[in-house]
């Protein structure tokens, strides 16, 4: 016995059996993606890229917001027509992580509640995990 390095076919076969596994945990399937953007004159100035996983839970993966434009209530629109979006999947849990430098205290102000955060002293950064019931 060995370890090796993966190719793409063997990746999704992986991938293929985790599901197989999970289904028996699993008693149903979402699918969908919520992605948003906001632009001025043609030009996108911000956006979210959201997808729904198991247990009707919406995994946010990116959330931007050009410098300029922030702080004008323009990241608050977005996380609210994504949350009613997301009401209509079927979703009742969102999840999602952020660095210290990024948008912790933006995340609480929306009434999303840190499950967990660990800190890397040596690196210089901190993460922090959010869930959010809807519904």
């Amino acid at each position: 016995m060995y370890v090796i390095d993966l190719n793409e076919e063997q990746v999704e076969d992986i991938e293929t059996r985790l599901s197989a596994f999970d289904e028996k945990y699993i008693s149903y399937k979402m699918d969908g993606s919520i992605r948003l953007g906001v632009e001025e004159d043609g030009r996108l100035i911000a956006g979210l890229d959201a997808c729904v996983t198991a247990f009707k839970i919406l995994y946010v993966s990116t959330v931007f917001v050009d410098e300029k434009y922030r702080r004008k209530g323009i990241g608050t629109k977005l996380i609210r027509e994504m949350e009613k979006r997301a009401a209509v999947l079927g979703v009742n849990t969102i999840r999602l992580d952020t660095f210290n430098w990024q948008g912790k205290d933006f995340y609480e102000a929306l009434g999303y509640k840190c499950v967990g955060h660990y800190s890397n002293d040596e690196d210089g950064y901190s993460e922090y995990f959010f869930l959010k019931r809807i519904g």
